[in-house]
């Protein structure tokens, strides 16, 4: 039972100090490694890319694109924060822009770190 207790507190513990740390920083994504070095990471570590074709405040990827090209989504209440801008989509969904880039995962990256979407279609790592 002690034993069970002195685990769950060192992971309550680990919790609380990611989930500050990550609040802290205000950022909805963090700068993690992957396959081709230093990128922004959504948090699941899963790479994030822009896409060449969008814009500062509009996304190009919809639909299909977006299917395969999930967008970085913001929550209800997000709000702009220095680098970091809302792009509200088409379909009135909201998604994160880093630098006026919006941002997007790819569904073929199955664990994090993976690049398998760079040069693909358009879309880049993010950096």
């Amino acid at each position: 039972m002690l034993r069970s207790l002195t685990a769950l507190g060192i992971l309550t513990a680990a919790f609380t100090f990611t989930a500050t740390a990550t609040y802290a920083a205000g950022e909805p994504a963090m700068m993690g490694d992957t396959a081709k070095g230093k990128a922004w990471v959504d948090a699941n570590g899963m790479t994030l890319y822009t896409f060449g074709r969008d814009t500062p405040t509009k996304s190009a990827c919809n639909g299909k694109c977006a299917s395969e090209w999930p967008p970085l989504a913001a929550a209800a209440g997000a709000m702009d924060a220095g680098d970091w801008t809302i792009v509200t989509r088409d379909d009135g969904s909201k998604m994160w822009a880093y630098k006026g880039h919006p941002l997007y995962t790819f569904v073929d990256d199955k664990k994090p770190g993976q690049v398998t979407g760079d040069g693909k279609d358009g879309f880049h790592l993010a950096k």
